[in-house]
C-alpha cells in the first residue's frame, strides 16, 4: 500500500526509534495496513468488521488496531529492551536477537480491547459511556509466539520481594510518555503471559507492536502493551494511569480499590456476537448462521440463542478448535421470515459462568458483557 508518511526521530533513553508524524501540510496515515476494511475510529483505531471473519484466526490484516498514537515503525536492529526495578537483581538491556535466542512458547488467544462494545451501554442501555464507541469489532484471534516473560525476568533475577511488574511501550505520543500498564507478579509470571515476536507465524507486524510487544491472555487488550522498551519490576504497588483513572470501572457498583477511583478493569469478560452485520439485512429462508464466543475463563461450554425475547432458547452448534485462550466459533440454524426480528446469544463458559442479562453502568464504558440483542431484517 502507497503511504506518505515522513520520518522523524524519537529517542527513547539512548534508542533511536523511526516512526511517523504529522506535518500541517499533509498528514500522514497513522497505519501500515489499509485502514479500508475496517470501521475507523478517530486517527488511531480500526474496528474489524466481523461479518469479514472466515476462519478460526483473523488475519493480520484485518485485526482490529487499538493505538495511543501513530503506529511506530523501529528497526529490528535498533531495538532494546530494558529490565529494571527495585525487585532486579541484575538489570538487563536485551537486543531483539538476544530474546530470538531464548526459549519461546506459542500461545492461541485472543485480543479484546477493554471497552469493546462500549457503544451499547448508549444504545441498549440508555446511558453513555464516555470513549472510543466500539461496537464489536475491537477483538481478534491469533497465534502469538515469543519469550515467556518469566524468562526475561528470571534472567534479569526477580526478587521474592517482588509485587508488581510494569510494562512501558515507546509511544511516547501516548500518554505518560509511553504507554504503560502494571501487572501483579503471579500474571507477570505465568507461562502464557509472552513477549511476542511473531503474530499468525509471521514477524510482529508494525500496526501490532513490532519489533516486541507483550502478551497478556484473558485480560484487557491495554495490558498487552505495543512496542514494548522498558520492564519495571516493583517491591511494591504500582500506581499509574492505566490503573487508577483509565482501565477502571468507575460507578456506584464498583467501590474504589487502594489509589483506583473504581475497581481496576483487569480480567476480560465472557461475551458472545453473531458474525452478522449491524444490524443485517437477510432474505427469507433457512440461514445458516456463524457467530463468536469467547472469555477469560474458557473454553466455551455452550452457547444458547433466542428469536423471540429469551422466551425460549436453543444450543447453537459449538465448531473446533476449543482452546483456553482461544474464541469459539459457534452456527446455527434460521429460518427467516419478513420482517424485524432479533437474534439474542448467551454463552457459558468452562466454570459455568453464562452472560448476564444486563449489567451495571461505568463511566467509561469498560467490559461490557450483558446479551445482545442482533437486530434483522428480513426481506422477501
Amino acid at each position: 500500500m502507497s503511504r506518505n508518511r515522513r520520518n522523524f526521530l524519537k529517542t527513547v533513553g539512548s534508542i533511536s526509534l523511526i516512526g511517523g508524524c504529522k506535518s500541517a501540510e499533509d498528514a500522514p496515515e497513522a497505519f501500515f495496513k489499509d485502514p479500508k476494511p475496517f470501521v475507523q475510529h478517530g486517527t488511531a483505531n480500526l474496528e474489524s468488521k466481523l461479518e469479514n471473519q472466515e476462519s478460526f484466526l483473523t488475519p493480520v490484516e484485518e485485526f482490529f488496531v487499538r493505538n495511543n498514537d501513530v503506529s511506530l515503525d523501529i528497526p529490528v536492529d535498533d531495538y532494546r529492551l530494558t529490565v529494571e526495578g527495585t525487585a532486579i537483581e541484575t538489570p538487563l538491556t536485551l537486543s531483539y536477537e538476544d530474546l530470538r535466542s531464548m526459549p519461546s512458547r506459542t500461545v492461541f488467544a485472543y485480543l479484546e480491547c477493554g471497552g469493546n462494545q462500549r457503544a451499547f451501554f448508549g444504545s441498549l442501555l440508555g446511558k453513555v459511556a464516555t470513549g472510543t464507541q466500539w461496537k464489536r469489532g475491537a477483538v481478534g484471534m491469533a497465534e502469538w509466539t515469543g519469550v515467556p516473560l518469566i524468562e526475561v525476568l528470571q534472567a534479569a533475577g526477580i526478587q521474592e520481594s517482588a509485587e508488581a511488574v510494569q510494562l512501558i511501550g515507546m509511544d511516547q505520543g501516548a500518554p505518560e510518555g509511553g504507554f504503560r500498564r502494571p501487572l501483579p507478579v503471579s500474571k507477570a509470571m505465568d507461562p502464557d503471559t509472552l513477549l511476542v515476536l511473531r503474530m499468525n507465524g509471521v514477524p510482529l507486524p508494525k500496526d501490532h507492536g513490532a519489533p516486541v510487544r507483550a502478551l497478556v491472555p484473558g485480560w484487557v487488550g491495554s495490558s498487552s502493551v505495543k512496542w514494548l522498551g522498558r520492564i519495571e519490576v516493583s517491591d511494591t504497588q504500582i500506581w499509574s494511569r492505566n490503573n487508577t483513572t483509565s482501565y477502571v470501572l468507575i460507578g456506584e457498583d464498583y467501590p474504589p480499590e487502594g489509589q483506583a477511583r473504581g475497581q481496576v478493569a483487569n480480567k476480560q469478560s465472557l461475551k458472545s456476537t453473531l458474525a452478522l452485520p449491524w444490524p443485517a439485512v437477510l432474505r427469507n429462508g433457512v440461514h445458516r448462521i456463524y457467530g463468536y464466543a469467547y472469555g477469560p475463563d474458557g473454553p466455551i461450554a455452550q452457547v444458547r440463542w433466542s428469536d423471540d425475547g429469551g422466551s425460549t432458547w436453543t444450543d447453537a452448534k459449538l465448531l473446533e478448535p476449543r482452546m483456553r485462550y482461544g474464541w469459539t466459533r459457534f452456527e446455527l440454524d434460521w429460518n427467516a421470515t419478513p420482517g424485524q426480528h432479533t437474534i439474542i446469544t448467551s454463552a457459558v463458559d468452562s466454570l459455568g459462568t453464562e452472560q448476564p442479562e444486563t449489567i451495571p453502568h461505568n463511566e467509561k464504558g469498560y467490559l461490557f458483557n450483558m446479551r445482545l440483542p442482533h437486530p434483522i431484517q428480513v426481506v422477501s
